[in-house]
């Protein structure tokens, strides 16, 4: 697929794939009530990789948005319990947002409802498909060659494949 027009439906396929994850996620995010947007969400998790509470402009460059931005999206957390801001236990003119256990609970259901969702995407595709697709979206994120032999699936299964969940 080296023509433009190859290239411009391979853009166009992967924008509607993107469209119709968003789209299966926020049902998948409404069956469950939690009340969350898609940005919240997102949000949450970000916030759950970070070993001590961080401050709002650390989210913000972590989630790559202005800073206002955050601010919405915590006062809403905070609002529904699923954040706190705390002070900074070393400068108090700094506040750091940390994780309510409520939030933990509401972290647990949006993994499973992104797994959901994933299994609703993924399942027309069998181990191998899946360990393939795995290779070139990694490749895709990551900006670097794949391995010739990445199409086969590995020992771990279609997962192994994969990696580590990103954002």
């Amino acid at each position: 697929m080296d023509s433009p027009d190859a290239d411009g439906l391979l853009a166009e396929q992967l924008l509607r794939l993107t469209r119709r994850v968003h789209r299966i996620q926020k049902h998948h995010l409404e069956t469950r009530g939690l009340g969350i947007t898609p940005a919240q969400s997102r949000l949450l998790r970000t916030l759950a990789h970070y070993g001590s509470p961080p401050r709002m402009a650390d989210l913000a460059e972590r989630l790559e948005v202005v800073p206002r931005a955050v601010t919405t999206l915590v006062d809403a957390l905070e609002a529904s319990g699923k954040v706190r801001r705390v002070p900074d236990p070393t400068n108090r003119r700094v506040i750091r947002i940390e994780l309510t256990e409520d939030g933990g609970r509401a972290l647990r259901e949006l993994h499973s409802a992104r797994r959901a969702a994933a299994e609703d995407i993924l399942a027309p595709l069998t181990d191998e498909q899946r360990a393939v697709l795995g290779g070139l979206l990694d490749t895709l994120v990551d900006g670097t060659s794949v391995p010739a032999d990445s199409a086969s699936v590995p020992a771990g299964g279609a997962d192994a494949a994969r990696g580590p969940e990103r954002d």
